[in-house]
């Protein structure tokens, strides 16, 4: 079953001036960006996930410091006052 997808005047353009300038067909290159824009999403979604489970792990494996540590380690670094 196909889906509609309504597009501003603006992005009908540039989805249509892209396709013009790759030499492909306007279906096929929404087809292309929308896969590569969900692929991107899944594989973001993968990697907080991974870093998530690392921060838990980290913790309960006491590895870990007070936040006034890493903030003052920020302060300095950066040239922060304490405020």
């Amino acid at each position: 079953m196909p889906i509609v997808v309504t597009l501003s005047l603006e992005l009908e353009a540039l989805l249509r001036d892209r396709a013009a300038r790759q030499g492909q067909d306007v279906n096929l290159v929404a087809s292309q960006l929308l896969a590569s824009i969900l692929q991107s999403e899944e594989q973001d979604s993968e990697e907080a996930i991974k870093g998530i489970q690392q921060g838990l792990d980290n913790f309960e494996e006491g590895r870990f410091r007070a936040f006034e540590s890493f903030a003052e380690e920020k302060r300095h670094k950066y040239k922060l006052s304490a405020d």
